[in-house]
């Protein structure tokens, strides 16, 4: 099961302050940060030497050598593993980061010299003035950089092979590189059994005061205990059981201690239903959140809007997000159903920023996409409300083909229905009156009709959501359709009619 961490600033009641203005909690954990500190760095030394690490004759070596016990030192132990953990996983995102960079500049590299290639053989012809079909590359010049098209596109050509160059040796370099771990100061970790009183034998908390056993080497400055009113976790939804294990760790941050505590949190009555009973389809843009909620039969009862601000600094834009994840566990616990998203992964388009210009990488790294489901699935998960993830293909394109025009809706909400239907285990069947002139093959999946549908709205000049917005479209469905068809029986005839 899934575990939550509740963090708050370590209080310094006026009591238990000395004449330096610290309290003897806080003088303790610098004292023991230090302790800490060096036998985690030589706790991660040993891993990554590539030795066989063996965790309990290791733990003997740690109590003898930093006057720890057994429990301190498994709290070491934990923490320089997750450490060397997490280091070696960034490794290996940063890899494949890196590998998908390379990977959209030597397709972008590719694609441009043949858009030059092509232009070059375009004007080699003589009579290329008479052409109906036109140049896919235009020779053009400008008066104020004195410099054409062409020369321009070589020379971009010429940056992106140093680029790829340059992330090709670097790639090499991170495949051999030894793997560096970085263990922070002022710090302290303690794992917690669910076999101990309160949850962990070093650090047990009461729900009011805080009681940490000194270590053997600090015996002498701290006594045997020491002890500081920490007080509740202050939670509109407080998950923390009064059982189970509880790991705490203890870092200070901007001149402050903080204290945090790691447990499986307390079940909580669902409230959601299945979803055969209905669900509420939520589809994300930069812009707004659309939802929909739809009965057990499918169709379409309630819809709406919540609008979003871009280019907020991090606190506003999660106090937007969380308010709008407030609005949807309402309507979810109003309609007693889950609240169904689309499962995306934005680490491939990240990649190809410096190919897609600025203003969609603006739009982009803007998009708190990822920390909206984070906090969604939180706020959701504390209220008994299940968050349902499905497959996102052809979402968008079968909201404004079939529920756009019939309901009214925007083009987020229609595609929200249609994430809704597939949480539901329903089928989108393509429209008659586009079937006709769609090459069906019996056999298919139907996902088939709606990726061809989707690839001729992507060749066709109009927007996508103008194409929709017409009353006639099956019209023009047909017409670019049968374009489609002519160019693959006659390509030159066709594109000469028209261009």
């Amino acid at each position: 099961m899934a575990t939550l961490t509740y963090i708050k600033g370590l209080p310094t009641p006026a009591e238990e302050l000395n004449s330096l203005g610290i309290t003897e909690f806080e003088m303790f954990l610098t004292a023991y940060s230090l302790v800490f500190h060096k036998a985690a760095c030589e706790t991660v030394s040993f891993i990554l030497s590539g030795q066989k690490f063996n965790k309990s004759s290791w733990n003997t070596h740690l109590q003898t050598t930093y006057g720890i016990s057994k429990r301190h030192a498994n709290g070491v132990i934990s923490h320089a593993q997750g450490a060397v953990e997490a280091s070696k996983e960034h490794r290996k995102q940063h890899i494949k980061t890196l590998e998908g960079k390379l990977k959209s500049i030597n397709s972008w590299i590719t694609k441009s010299e043949k858009k030059l290639a092509d232009s070059l053989k375009f004007y080699d012809n003589k009579n290329w003035q008479n052409s109906k079909a036109g140049c896919r590359f235009s020779l053009s010049c400008s008066i104020q950089f004195r410099d054409t098209n062409w020369q321009n596109l070589r020379f971009q050509i010429h940056n992106k092979k140093r680029r790829a160059y340059q992330l090709s040796q670097q790639i090499e370099h991170l495949k051999t590189a030894p793997i560096q771990t970085v263990i922070p100061r002022n710090q302290v970790f303690v794992v917690g059994s669910k076999d101990e009183s309160f949850g962990n034998q070093v650090c047990q908390w009461d729900g009011e005061y805080l009681k940490f056993r000194v270590p053997a080497c600090l015996e002498s400055k701290f006594e045997k205990y020491v002890q500081t009113r920490l007080g509740s976790f202050d939670r509109n939804i407080n998950r923390l059981p009064k059982d189970g294990s509880k790991t705490w760790h203890f870092y200070r941050k901007n001149g402050k201690w903080n204290a945090a505590v790691q447990f499986t949190p307390a079940p909580v009555k669902r409230v959601s239903r299945h979803s055969a009973y209905g669900c509420i389809g939520i589809d994300m843009n930069p812009g707004s959140i659309g939802w929909a909620y739809v009965d057990r039969d499918g169709n379409l009862k309630v819809h709406g809007q919540i609008p979003l601000q871009m280019g907020l600094p991090s606190g506003k834009q999660d106090a937007q997000i969380v308010d709008a994840c407030l609005q949807l566990a309402t309507l979810a616990d109003t309609f007693a159903c889950p609240v169904v998203c689309e499962e995306l992964d934005f680490s491939t388009k990240k990649e190809q920023l410096r190919e897609r210009g600025r203003k969609y990488a603006r739009m982009l790294s803007g998009w708190a996409y990822s920390r909206f489901y984070e906090l969604l699935e939180s706020v959701l998960s504390n209220r008994g409300i299940y968050l349902m993830k499905v497959n996102p293909a052809y979402t968008s394109v079968i909201g404004l083909v079939k529920y756009a025009r019939q309901y009214g809706l925007a083009s987020d909400e229609a595609a929200a229905m249609a994430i809704a239907r597939r949480a539901m285990r329903l089928t989108e069947n393509i429209p008659g009156s586009i079937t006709a002139y769609l090459s069906v093959k019996d056999g298919k999946h139907v996902w088939s009709l709606w990726n061809q549908l989707n690839n001729l709205i992507k060749k066709s000049s109009i927007k996508r959501h103008n194409f929709y917005a017409i009353s006639n479209w099956e019209s023009l469905v047909k017409r670019w359709t049968e374009q489609s068809v002519q160019s693959k029986l006659c390509p030159s005839d066709t594109l000469r009619e028209w261009c």
